[in-house]
């Protein structure tokens, strides 16, 4: 398992090199658009190589996807949460319920609940 892990993930870098080495051009990101720009009086740009574009934005998408999944998912770990609370608080009382359960008048009835007749 460890080798396929570590074949995939040198795959995974040879194909990120050769998208990087095919995308070398530099690129002008802006915040705006220009004609906004000239409303706005706002003028943001920088100029990166577009492979760097590329995983920025992939980057970026990852980590959005990853909050918005973890925020959708906060009702299912508030329910998991509930549920493994209530279990507990239920397998107390069982305990409680079988200790307090008094012994049985009929010796088969204690046999058969592992306790023996006390003889």
């Amino acid at each position: 398992m460890r080798f396929l892990r570590l074949f995939f993930l040198a795959l995974l870098a040879i194909v990120l090199v050769a998208v990087a080495s095919a995308n070398l051009q530099v690129v002008t990101l802006r915040l705006l658009p220009a004609e906004m720009d000239a409303f706005l009086g706002l003028s943001w740009s920088v100029e990166v190589p577009l492979f760097l574009a590329i995983f920025a934005g992939i980057v970026a998408g990852l980590g959005i996807g990853f909050v918005w999944e973890w925020f959708r998912e906060a009702k299912h770990r508030t329910a998991a949460t509930e549920h493994r609370r209530e279990a507990g608080r239920l397998e107390r009382e069982v305990k409680r319920l079988k200790d307090s359960r008094p012994e049985p008048e009929d010796e088969v009835l204690a046999i058969l609940e592992g306790r023996g007749t006390g003889r």
